[in-house]
């Protein structure tokens, strides 16, 4: 100000010196974010000087004052945000006393440092707000992901299921018909040329559903073929009889009046009596398996039993069986359908059980699915 407007006559013109103070209180400024106590305490010991040292060209706001009480609200921690508080009047009240001696200037000094402090409190709420959101809407993103993963996750299961259901079973139709047909050309021909249909019939149906998968799987396909439903109870006779084809004694069984299962739970029962009977035709060296149902008013119970090998032919790594019922020599197969069974079980509110049939001969799977089924369970059916 001196610059621009001249110092009144009765006060002598400021120095060099005096300027240098001057800027001497604001200097600590510099370092106000990271050490703002440290700073206020170095401005007030400026000030302190600059009055004391002598009459120099004195600002009509206190600037520095303003902009660390400023920081400090803002920066510091609580306790130490209250001791600049509590000190701040009595500071304001001496360099007023020092100054003037005006109430109109300790009025005008303190309501400008309070207005500053709430200010630097408004500032930090503020900050603390949008760092709140920000990472609130880093943890709906992370969360987002994880559910997107996980959502990935369970549908290459849900594929890789229907996938085993589909090929397990229709190639080890066509195994055991072609290890068949050798035998049968020599000793009953007849029986050769059927089993060469039954192979030709269960290709052709196998190379339909997978054609069905892969065109849901693809996005604008234009695959002509048929989009065809998901196979249901109703078609259970079908897949008996095809499995009978194949020479393997097959008895199938309806106990109770039938009623449609909701959702995708005719589809599960329909994979679930589908899956037993290949790791019967894979496993087992049965000659007799009897598929049964059972409806009762809340449920219906599935039980496929055979009279083959038991739990040992049923395991994680066991042999196909070849034409004559003995297991082929280095084939064995790491199955993973009875854990498949009770994940789609379960998927309905269901339950699933495998182990010896009764006697102890032989191995049976037993499936119950309650017809008001918890879930939907779309996405193990569909």
């Amino acid at each position: 100000m001196p610059f621009v407007v001249p110092r009144p006559a009765d006060q002598p013109p400021a120095t060099w010196a005096a300027y240098g103070l001057t800027a001497l209180t604001v200097l600590p400024l510099v370092w106000r974010r990271r050490f703002p106590f440290t700073v206020l305490v170095a401005v007030l010991a400026t000030s302190a000087l600059y009055q004391v040292a002598g009459d120099g060209p004195g600002q009509p706001l206190p600037y520095a004052g303003l902009v660390v009480v400023h920081s400090v609200a803002a920066l510091c921690p609580p306790p130490r945000r209250l001791v600049v508080l509590a000190l701040l009047p009595l500071i304001t009240g001496v360099s007023v006393w020092l100054n003037t001696r005006s109430l109109r200037e300790l009025t005008f000094s303190l309501f400008v440092l309070g207005a500053a402090y709430a200010s630097g409190r408004l500032s930090d709420v503020r900050q603390a707000y949008v760092a709140a959101v920000e990472d609130r809407a880093a943890e709906l993103e992370r969360a987002g992901r994880i559910e997107a993963e996980q959502a990935a996750a369970r549908e290459r299961a849900r594929i890789a299921r229907e996938m085993h259901d589909v090929l397990s079973h229709a190639v080890s139709l066509m195994v055991v018909q072609a290890e068949a047909g050798p035998v049968a050309v020599r000793t009953a021909p007849e029986r050769a040329e059927a089993a060469f249909e039954a192979i030709s019939e269960t290709g052709r149906d196998a190379m339909a559903q997978l054609r069905r998968m892969l065109g849901v799987l693809r996005d604008g396909t234009d695959d002509p073929a048929p989009h065809q439903p998901q196979p249901d109870v109703d078609q259970l006779p079908l897949l008996v009889e095809r499995v009978r084809s194949g020479g393997l004694d097959v008895s199938y069984d309806v106990v109770g009046a039938a009623h449609r299962l909701p959702g995708a739970a005719g589809a599960t029962a329909y994979r679930v009596v589908q899956e037993a009977l290949t790791n019967v035709v894979r496993h087992a060296s049965a000659s007799r398996v009897a598929v049964r149902l059972v409806n009762t008013a809340h449920s219906v119970e599935i039980t496929v039993t055979d009279d083959g090998r038991g739990p040992a032919g049923e395991g994680v790594a066991a042999a196909a069986p070849g034409p004559s019922g003995a297991a082929p020599a280095g084939r064995t197969a790491a199955g993973h359908g009875l854990a498949g069974i009770r994940e789609r079980a379960a998927a309905h509110g269901g339950t699933a059980s495998a182990g010896p049939g009764p006697g102890g001969r032989g191995f049976e799977v037993r499936v119950v699915l309650p017809t008001d089924a918890v879930g939907s369970g779309a996405e193990v059916g569909s």
